[in-house]
């Protein structure tokens, strides 16, 4: 059950009351994980403290960072790789047209494609077409070893298994198609497992942990807010980024047609998680108040204390803070790894905790009182 008296035990950021628990929830989502990467700013510079951060694919990158670096030094850590892997893309001067900067934004995605995104993953030399069949080389067309190397470089992994922030990384096992959590309550986690969580076929190949084949969470759920909400024992308040938007306008090109349909595919699955764990607590609550109105008697029920028991829970407020895309951006948009388009999305990401935290006097309401719900406060 909720605290009787939940105010109680929060502490205090600039603009909201925290509960025990804060978690941040990250999506996959590749290039535009740079956005995630600025609400990270953004919510440090806001004086939110994250007690567990769960990612999938890039999220699990990002996550990994945050975990694996002390407060001071993960947005340094996390520029650091941002750099790097959009350091073969820079800057070009450019005419501030859609037209021109779709364009543009194509011909970047063409490079990567050709040339791999440095530090993260390179082009094979030979096709796995032509590989000898049960070979690495035959199960990719690119190498993602570069990034072990990029990991180890960037994480402290002691911090990240020993230290105060609780990981969790979402993998799919490809013989049994299982969807596991590697969480650092129960596994040592290392640049094999964020590895895995990313290592999306036929693109990048599978990881190999403890004998398994692992490969992208996004497979089979883009979003890990359902682990989070399982593993639930206290008061949330859980920041969810979401990389796709759900509602956009109707495709008049092709390009535009590529570009809807990843956005349904990805973010339905995230909106239909969202939905479906807030309708379930809308339920839990009925029966509390039923459970409520009933005569002592039938409160020792053993069907009765049974529903007591299931219903029970601890409240959580979801805010969700979603990248909206730009009109140029296409369906590549995920392998689009340029430096300009990367700032661009980190400066959306700090913007978007900014508006939330400037309209986030219901979130508060909601969190001092112990009620649970959902909230978008940026605008549409």
């Amino acid at each position: 059950m909720a605290d009787r008296d939940p105010a109680k035990h929060l502490r205090h950021a600039d603009a909201l009351p925290l509960p025990d628990c804060v978690a941040l929830v990250l999506q996959g989502g590749g290039a535009l994980g740079s956005y995630q990467a600025g609400v990270i700013e953004g919510l440090a510079s806001s004086g939110i403290e994250i007690d567990w951060v769960a990612g999938i694919s890039i999220g699990a990158v990002n996550a990994a960072i945050f975990a694996g670096n002390p407060p001071h030094k993960r947005v340094e850590m996390l520029t650091a790789f941002w750099d790097m892997v959009t350091g073969s893309l820079p800057s070009f001067p450019i005419y501030p047209d859609d037209h021109l900067r779709e364009w543009l934004h194509e011909w970047s995605a063409g490079y990567v494609m050709m040339t791999g995104v440095p530090g993260f993953f390179t082009p094979r030399m030979v096709s796995p077409m032509f590989a000898v069949p049960g070979t690495p080389g035959a199960l990719s067309f690119y190498d993602s070893a570069p990034l072990r190397e990029t990991l180890d470089s960037l994480i402290d992994w002691d911090l990240l298994n020993t230290g105060p922030v609780r990981l969790s990384i979402g993998a799919v096992d490809v013989e049994s198609g299982n969807f596991n959590y590697f969480d650092t309550t129960e596994t040592r986690i290392d640049a094999r497992h964020i590895m895995a969580s990313g290592a999306l076929p036929p693109g990048l190949p599978p990881i190999e942990i403890d004998g398994r084949w692992w490969w992208d969470g996004g497979l089979v759920s883009n979003t890990p807010l359902t682990h989070v909400l399982d593993h639930q024992t206290e008061a949330l308040l859980a920041f969810q980024v979401d990389l796709f938007a759900a509602a956009a306008e109707r495709p008049r090109t092709i390009m535009d047609v590529a570009a809807r349909e990843k956005e349904i595919r990805f973010s339905s699955r995230t909106r239909q998680v969202s939905d479906q764990v807030m309708r379930i607590r809308k339920d839990r609550e009925i029966a509390r108040k039923v459970i409520a109105k009933l005569p002592e008697a039938l409160r020792d029920d053993p069907d009765v204390r049974a529903l007591a028991a299931n219903s029970a829970e601890h409240p959580v407020n979801l805010v969700q803070l979603i990248y909206r895309t730009n009109a140029w951006e296409g369906g590549s948009r995920d392998f689009e790894f340029s430096a300009r388009t990367m700032r661009e999305h980190w400066h959306a990401g700090r913007e978007a905790v900014k508006e939330t935290m400037t309209n986030a006097r219901l979130v508060a309401a909601n969190i001092e009182t112990g009620k649970s719900a959902a909230f978008d406060l940026t605008v549409r």
